[in-house]
């Protein structure tokens, strides 16, 4: 920070910056740590001579809060790859099911942004198609803040609810699907290449909310890669300029992150790994009725308190999946 020029590229300072601090939470954690073991070692061995109930409860409550503190510190140090320290951008897509389904896309989404602003992070709209009676058809969202894409990449996959319906008159139990996608955010840190003629350009009217401009002028951007049919839609910004700007990023993003799978792929053939790395795999089940019950069917992870879940609570979640990558 003290070269100079350092502040003439902005966006890098700033990543530098945010690494630089991420580094040093690690290191800080990393002393913390050693100081608080090594004084729990200490008051363990007085208490070898002698039966004090008052430092015994004192020292598990250390034990307690230590093992809490150390679950901290390794998920820190696993969010180690070159990607985890970007924005992540979040798509959700209802699957068959209609209103029912478009409304727990619509739930999710809740969820993700009260998950973002728990961890102090700034969330943008960037796409959303209404659903027809209620929910949502699809919506595309930005969460800025570092090390967003290294928590949610694991949340990518298919989500499970079961529920009575509020949109049943028989109030039956339904059981609905929706899907996450989640991908880092790449800007120009990445040189990929896409062909004018690659591309198919749309533009439209935006939609929602966003005052008189927004919806008096095709500003609204609808990218299309031929070779690969990935499509890509942002209606946040102002301008058309602005918007494609942006639809063109989110295309570099996902054509990277086809890229980052397609070398998992690889690496877990080279294992012989029979885990299955694709975009369809139910991860996660949230049962309202007939009792009450969130599941990871990856790690077996579960909290029966769905209200906490659906209100952003799911760090737990997140931590027990990035524990279960590890290889022993």
């Amino acid at each position: 920070m003290l070269q100079e020029g350092f502040w003439d590229d902005r966006k890098k300072a700033q990543a530098l910056i945010n690494e630089a601090n991420h580094n040093n939470e690690i290191l800080r954690k990393m002393n913390s740590l050693e100081k608080t073991i090594s004084e729990s070692e200490d008051l363990l061995r007085e208490l070898k001579d002698e039966s004090d109930e008052e430092m015994i409860m004192l020292l598990e409550e250390e034990y307690r809060q230590l093992s809490h503190d150390y679950e901290d510190f390794e998920i820190s140090v696993l969010l180690s790859h070159p990607y985890d320290q970007y924005n992540a951008i979040l798509e959700l897509h209802p699957g068959a099911g209609g209103t029912e389904s478009q409304d727990w896309a619509l739930m999710l989404y809740r969820m993700y942004t009260r998950w973002a602003a728990l961890k102090g992070y700034k969330v943008t709209l960037l796409d959303m198609l209404d659903g027809e009676e209620a929910g949502i058809k699809s919506c595309s969202i930005l969460i800025e803040g570092y090390m967003a894409y290294g928590y949610l990449k694991g949340e990518r996959g298919v989500h499970r609810l079961v529920r009575i319906s509020p949109f049943d008159s028989s109030a039956r139990r339904h059981t609905s699907f929706a899907s996450v996608d989640v991908m880092p955010e790449f800007n120009d840190d990445i040189q990929i290449d896409i062909k004018p003629e690659d591309i198919e350009v749309e533009t439209h009217r935006a939609s929602g909310a966003g005052g008189q401009h927004i919806n008096k002028t095709d500003s609204a951007v609808r990218i299309i890669h031929k070779p690969t049919g990935i499509v890509t839609t942002c209606q946040s910004e102002r301008s058309q300029i602005q918007n494609r700007e942006r639809a063109m990023n989110m295309l570099k993003s996902k054509l990277y992150q086809r890229y980052i799978e397609e070398q998992e792929s690889r690496m877990a053939a080279i294992k012989g790994e029979q885990k299955k790395i694709e975009w369809g795999s139910q991860i996660r089940s949230y049962v309202f009725c007939p009792y009450t019950l969130v599941k990871d069917h990856r790690t077996n992870y579960a909290e029966n308190n769905v209200d906490k879940v659906m209100n952003g609570e799911i760090d737990e979640f997140i931590n027990a999946y990035l524990k279960s990558t590890i290889v022993e």
